[in-house]
């Protein structure tokens, strides 16, 4: 078993990442206000980027970094639940772009009209400028020993994730499971499914986003374990420091795409298309893509993956439409309504 458990190697500071944000009341909750000047310069194009909850780390430094070279153009952000910030967009929310973390997100504003069917083929990567998987947060030394997937099923254990049923860290956690038990169990889908509802079983709280989660493991002090994004996880044990948390890497795991799209409907109506473009143009860049590596984020580049191997390790890692199909499928069968999701945590646990 291929397992790294990674100490906070830093002196403590207060935790910015998991307290309360401009622009996002309660820290953590879904935000469909956006935060950023409260407003443009005389001569500037003001963009808002409506994005997922645990990426306000990682914008509110690119944001002046992208302003170094385009300084005439003012961010504004809106941080949340990834589905929720879509839905929030869908009804009327007006981002000229948009930075989530699963494409069905960014799917649903394409049937809405608001997003081209082409907008993964106008940028690199599928438009995806980085990854992250899904890893475990533990508390000093490990008390409850806590290695890999199998270890959140036993009894006793509280298992801290966000949502699934609305955000995409929480869908991430629960598919990551359910993958890990369908290759361990052969493909054996009943027993894959009897796995994933122990672990359900064993949250005692789902919270509405992935900064929510970890305030509640981090700040609330409840629950033995964190299961969220690489880069959220890293983040809050080096910023709180001084050995309080560890990060632990399941030797099997999902990975997590985070894919960017132009906003056509409101680019179009506000004349920005050409600002909101070279926004996301810029997540490619050199230097936008060693941010997101001193972040935690896995680059798209992979010369600059390759530089950064020492933080962030070789993972094997699978994509959930190669295992459960489409996000079009996955989304009905495991998370809506009477879904798998609902079905496990209606049954008693086992």
């Amino acid at each position: 078993m291929n397992i790294r458990t990674f100490a906070p190697l830093f002196a403590a500071v207060l935790l910015a990442a998991c307290s309360p944000q401009e622009g996002a009341p309660g820290g953590g909750n879904a935000s469909s206000a956006a935060s950023g000047p409260a407003a443009p310069a005389a001569g500037k194009v003001e963009l808002t980027n409506v994005s997922y909850d645990v990426a306000r780390n990682f914008y509110e430094k690119y944001n002046p970094l992208f302003n170094r070279q385009n300084p005439d153009i003012a961010i504004k952000q809106s941080h949340g639940g990834s589905s929720k910030q879509a839905l929030a967009v869908a009804n009327g929310l007006q981002a000229d772009v948009v930075t989530m973390n699963q494409s069905s997100d960014i799917e649903l504003l394409v049937e809405k009209g608001l997003v081209s069917p082409e907008w993964q083929s106008r940028l690199p990567d599928n438009a995806v400028p980085f990854t992250s998987t899904t890893v475990f947060l533990v508390r000093k030394g490990n008390p409850q020993n806590i290695r890999d997937w199998n270890d959140l099923a036993r009894d006793g254990i509280k298992v801290i994730i966000s949502n699934p049923k609305t955000t995409g860290n929480g869908r991430y956690s629960f598919l990551g499971a359910y993958g890990y038990a369908l290759k361990a169990n052969n493909g054996d889908d009943a027993k894959a499914r009897e796995f994933v509802g122990r672990v359900m079983h064993n949250v005692p709280v789902f919270d509405n986003g992935g900064r929510a989660a970890t305030t509640t493991f981090v700040q609330r002090q409840i629950g033995d374990v964190l299961v969220t994004f690489e880069n959220e996880a890293r983040l809050a044990a080096k910023q709180f420091g001084g050995g309080q948390f560890e990060v632990v890497y399941p030797a099997y795991s999902v990975r997590m795409e985070s894919p960017v799209a132009v906003v056509d409907s409101v680019v179009d109506k506000r004349g920005t298309r050409e600002a909101a473009t070279a926004y996301l143009k810029y997540l490619w860049s050199k230097e936008a893509q060693e941010l997101g590596a001193s972040l935690y984020l896995r680059p798209a580049n992979p010369e600059v993956l390759a530089a950064h191997a020492d933080t962030l390790p070789p993972v094997e890692t699978f994509r959930p439409t190669d295992v459960f199909g489409s996000w079009k499928e996955i989304m009905p069968k495991y998370f809506g309504d009477g879904g798998v999701f609902d079905q496990l945590m209606k049954s008693p646990a086992k």
